[in-house]
């Protein structure tokens, strides 16, 4: 939008606190090179266009606002003669995207001094070279320090995450190696028994019936019915009672297995029905390490499909051999990230899941989100330890205004109300010296705001911090990461 060209006076621009301390002759270049523009109420420029101008208010009212999701949030608003916004990175040239970032409206008629850009980073550059190289200086130097340091809050999540799921492995794996290892033995124990059955004076019948005697016990093994411990414990003295009472010295030896296996007094009597009695002690020890055998073969598969599942789940978390920017179902990403980071919750912490499973799939990019997962876990997990280690996270999901909302509650200290507007800066951090970065909530901010067009929002009193993603249901153009935080 343009303004009404005004006289430019050298007097009334030197009065502005930028201006003040020039020579006539600069004074006089400003005015000869700048314009005055009186503005009607309404829009001046808008974020993500070329920044072409650099803006001084003389006087009037001016209201800066940033993009946020569909909404636009008003960042600031002022009557105070000498503020100025717009090309204010025009010095530094085409190493950075000259674009405006905000969107600059004004409410009553008002006044600017305006400079064009290329005009504005020469003056710069001619008056106050030292400045400038100064200003160079911060802004690269605060861009490679947030990269490095990026680089290593995203290494220390990924050390986290891998300790975590080297511990997760590492508990079904060696319950694998050890069941595989007793296997073994049982297999030994079994060819033994067969060789001294084979040996021994039993009927073609009498093994006959014995072998089909095994193939419904292996049968039943895989429907054994899961008992409560009291349960559990009465039948053992049920079954140690009927081994003893039918010459089995070892039925306390015996007796859990076969209760694990779903077997009972009424089975036994089966067995014994169906062998000689001179054979059942013979056949009882054969078919437990029959038995033996099917609950060990269980628990390798147990373990292997566990390790399977937590294999699944890094390459979910990590998107491998998935697309950039795809539809995803958040619940998916969500419950990856979870098993990834359980070792770092904690037992002390219990994780409820508050899914609205009828929520449709959304477009994103599923890699960073769960990076936004990551950082969100990790900062209530720490809030919750540094209030004694006990607590509850809750992760929600809804519809929230045509948006699809994901919460994540803990009962923590709170965010402390001095600390709510600056939590999202960058380098701002709460933690302990050595422990936080101050890069994980601006990072996260920056994958939710400026590359979903969604929004991120922290509500807090002490026992119930709440931080909110609020992500698009359905696709805009795949949004550029831009240099300005929030």
């Amino acid at each position: 939008m343009s303004g009404r060209i005004m006289p430019c006076s050298p007097k009334e621009i030197s009065s502005l606190f930028l201006f003040e301390k020039l020579s006539p002759e600069q004074l006089g270049r400003l005015c000869s090179d700048g314009r005055v523009e009186l503005f009607e109420p309404g829009p001046v420029y808008t974020e993500g266009d070329a920044a072409t101008c650099f803006f001084v208010m003389i006087e009037g009212t001016v209201v800066l606002s940033r993009r946020v999701g569909g909404d636009d949030v008003e960042v600031t608003r002022t009557s105070q003669s000498g503020v100025y916004a717009g090309a204010m990175q025009a010095y530094i040239g085409d190493r950075v995207r000259q674009v405006y970032n905000n969107s600059m409206r004004v409410t009553v008629p008002t006044r600017f001094f305006v400079l064009p850009a290329d005009v504005f980073a020469e003056v710069m550059t001619d008056w106050f070279p030292m400045a400038v190289h100064l200003l160079e200086g911060l802004f690269f130097g605060s861009k490679s320090a947030q990269a490095a340091i990026g680089q290593r809050e995203r290494l220390l999540a990924l050390g986290s995450l891998s300790a975590g799921l080297t511990h997760e492995l590492n508990n079904p794996a060696a319950a694998a190696v050890r069941a595989t290892a007793t296997l073994r033995e049982r297999v030994a124990k079994m060819r033994h028994k067969l060789a001294v059955i084979a040996e021994g004076p039993f009927s073609r019948e009498a093994l006959a019936s014995l072998i089909e005697v095994q193939e419904r016990t292996a049968e039943r093994v895989a429907k054994a019915p899961v008992l409560s411990p009291i349960e559990a414990a009465d039948r053992e003295d049920l079954l140690t009672d009927w081994l003893d009472d039918h010459g089995m010295d070892n039925g306390w030896q015996l007796a859990p297995a076969f209760v694990q296996a779903g077997l009972d007094v009424d089975w036994l009597e089966q067995v014994a029905a169906a062998v000689d009695t001179e054979i059942l002690p013979g056949a009882v020890g054969w078919l437990n390490y029959t038995i033996e055998t099917e609950l060990l073969m269980n628990e390798i598969e147990d373990s292997t499909t566990r390790i399977s599942h937590l294999v699944d789940a890094a390459k979910q978390y990590s998107q491998l051999d998935r697309a950039p920017y795809r539809v995803v179902d958040v619940h998916e990403l969500l419950d990856s990230t979870l098993l990834m980071l359980s070792g770092k919750i904690g037992a002390g912490i219990e994780v409820v899941k508050e899914y609205d499973r009828t929520l449709p799939p959304v477009p994103a990019y599923p890699a960073e989100l769960n990076q936004v997962w990551t950082n969100l876990i990790d900062n209530a997990v720490s809030a919750v330890n540094s209030a004694g280690g006990t607590g509850t996270l809750t992760v929600r999901t809804a519809l929230d205004h045509e948006r699809l909302l994901v919460e994540f509650r803990d009962t923590g200290p709170g965010v402390p109300a001095e600390n709510k507007d600056r939590i999202f800066d960058p380098f701002f951090t709460t933690k302990p010296v050595g422990e936080g970065t101050g890069l994980g909530l601006d990072i996260s901010w920056r994958i939710v705001v400026n590359k979903h067009h969604g929004s991120l929002r922290v509500e807090s009193v002490p026992g119930d911090t709440r931080f909110q993603v609020l992500l698009p249901l359905t696709a805009e153009s795949p949004g550029e990461e831009t240099e300005e935080s929030p």
